[in-house]
Order: structure tokens, then C-alpha cells, then sequence
């Protein structure tokens, strides 16, 4: 099955460079690209692709705009957005991944992590480059009220196991590799983050890590 992209950057030579390495693999096609987010945002909802990359900064509507016009709540119907960044300001990613987001990924990461983060979106999964949550769990472990116990609160409905399932996604981990790191199947593996997210009301893998770091419960 081919997945459909949108490409939405200001800039023509990053669209370009962008297309090139997504379309050099057989199972990936560029159907549109945007110069700014209100053109991003029209393409989108006409064309749905599977997976939009949007770039953080861009005319008349910025990254987190587009991504909270196509995935945010109330969206009846919310595509999957990919941020592409060059992580000048944590805050825009932050930001991002509240209004919807189902990844991040830097703008030099490279053209495996790239093609990595389209694949993992168009599944139901996502990919956050490494170092972005590192990042942003250093600004949002910053930005966290003092009283909150080191540990967590105590009152959330997770089961243990549900627990290190959450501590593994908040990580960046993918569900392949939270089965192999807690020895148990890819399905229930993806039984877990069901239930996770049915049980917080959340709505994908970016919004569970976010709960979990402003939780401090990604350490044992």
C-alpha cells in the first residue's frame, strides 16, 4: 500500500529535498506540498493525505495552528501530522504536540528517521527523534510545579504494567521495541496502549508521553 504525503515547509529547496528522499522508497508518494499553513491546511482536509510533514515556522499559519486545525480536539476526523523542526524554541514543539501531533522529527536527522516517522505515523504509531525528548523533558520537567511528588501521582488508573508501558513511549520507544524490552508480545503491547489511552483519554502515543512527563512518572 503506497502512503499518501503532504509536504508543508516555506521554503522550496527543503520541499524539494524533502520529496526527494520520501519518494525514493517504492511504498511512499508526495501528493501535495504547501508553501505556508493555510495553503497546508486546504490541501490537506482536500486531498487527506495519510501523513503530513509540517514545518514549525511557515506564513500566515504556523506549524501548530495547521496541526490543531487537521488533529487537534474536536476534530471529528483528524489526519496524522508529523512536526518537522529545526528545534530552535521547545516551547513550539510542546505546543505541536498538544494540538494533535503524532511526531517529531529534526529537520537534519537524516533520511532513515525521516522515512522511519512517515511509516510509523501511517501505522497508528509515532517517532520522536531522540534528542527533541530529551529536550522537551527537560523544559517541561522545568516548567513543573514543585509540589508535584518526584514519583507521580498516585491516583491515576494505570496498572503496573500499564505503568512501564507509559515510562517506554515517553522514552521514544517503539511498540517493537517496548515488546522486546518488556518481553511480551507486539499485540500486547498494542492491547496496552489501548487501554492506556481509553483510561487517561488520550488520543496517541505523543499525548501519552506528554502525560507521563508532566506526571514525572518516566523513571521507575
Amino acid at each position: 500500500m503506497t502512503i499518501r504525503v503532504l509536504v508543508a515547509d516555506d521554503q522550496a529547496m527543503v520541499r524539494g529535498g524533502l520529496r526527494l528522499i520520501l519518494e525514493d522508497q517504492p511504498d511512499i508518494e508526495v501528493v501535495a506540498e504547501a508553501a505556508d499553513g493555510a495553503e497546508a491546511v486546504e490541501a490537506a482536509r482536500r486531498l487527506r493525505p495519510d501523513v503530513s510533514l509540517v514545518d514549525v515556522r511557515m506564513p500566515r499559519l504556523d506549524g501548530i495552528e495547521v496541526t490543531r486545525a487537521l488533529a487537534g480536539p474536536g476534530v471529528p476526523d483528524p489526519l496524522r501530522v508529523v512536526v518537522v523542526t529545526t528545534f530552535d524554541l521547545d516551547e513550539y514543539v510542546y505546543g505541536a504536540l498538544r494540538a494533535g501531533a503524532t511526531g517529531f522529527v529534526l529537520k537534519d536527522c537524516g533520511p532513515a528517521l525521516l522515512v522511519e516517522a512517515v511509516r510509523a505515523a501511517h501505522q497508528g504509531d509515532a517517532l520522536v527523534s531522540p534528542s527533541v525528548t530529551l529536550r522537551l523533558l527537560r523544559h517541561l520537567t522545568a516548567q513543573l510545579p514543585a509540589q508535584l511528588p518526584a514519583a507521580g501521582r498516585a491516583d491515576h488508573p494505570l496498572s503496573n504494567r500499564e505503568v512501564e508501558v507509559v515510562r517506554a513511549v515517553a522514552r521514544g520507544r517503539t511498540n517493537q521495541e517496548i515488546a522486546a524490552e518488556l518481553f511480551i508480545s507486539l499485540s500486547t503491547v498494542k492491547s496496552h496502549v489501548a487501554g492506556i489511552q481509553a483510561k487517561l483519554g488520550l488520543r496517541n502515543r505523543v499525548e501519552i508521553a506528554a502525560w507521563a512527563w508532566e506526571n514525572r512518572i518516566t523513571q521507575p
